[in-house]
């Protein structure tokens, strides 16, 4: 019998920080960005899981949420490595849920975020360099 593992509102939440970073990586989220990442969590994220918010709508709609949040609030201060590294100590924390499938899943989002505005700049390369070595760890 094959178990499912079961995501929680909180990868996604952390997935949208990790995005958000991907994003912001050269201090400007732009709306080709907003609008790939948009286009990618309809077409790829919400299949992966079946779980819902309090309202009934498929949690990994918080990927979207938590990053236009952080993109509207982006002058404030928030910080893009510890965004990153937010995702990072999630991902420590809970190792079960990021499988093959899932960790292809989100190179793939965040290199085609990092690829959605004239290509990859130097600052984005180096973190989708950094997020592929740890995602490659075991």
């Amino acid at each position: 019998m094959e178990t499912k593992k079961h995501m929680t509102l909180k990868f996604y939440q952390n997935l949208g920080k990790l995005f958000y970073a991907i994003a912001a990586a050269d201090n400007k989220v732009h709306e080709a960005e907003w609008n790939r990442l948009k286009e990618l969590v309809k077409k790829e994220w919400l299949n992966v899981d079946v779980i819902e918010d309090e309202f009934g709508i498929d949690a990994a709609y918080q990927i979207e949420i938590v990053f236009d949040w952080l993109s509207q609030t982006h002058d404030e201060g928030f910080d893009i490595k510890s965004c990153y590294d937010d995702f990072i100590s999630y991902k420590k924390e809970q190792k079960h849920l990021y499988t093959e499938n899932v960790n292809r899943l989100i190179l793939k989002t965040a290199n085609a975020i990092a690829e959605s505005f004239s290509g990859k700049n130097k600052s984005e390369l180096m973190l989708l360099a950094k997020l592929n070595i740890e995602l490659n760890k075991k």
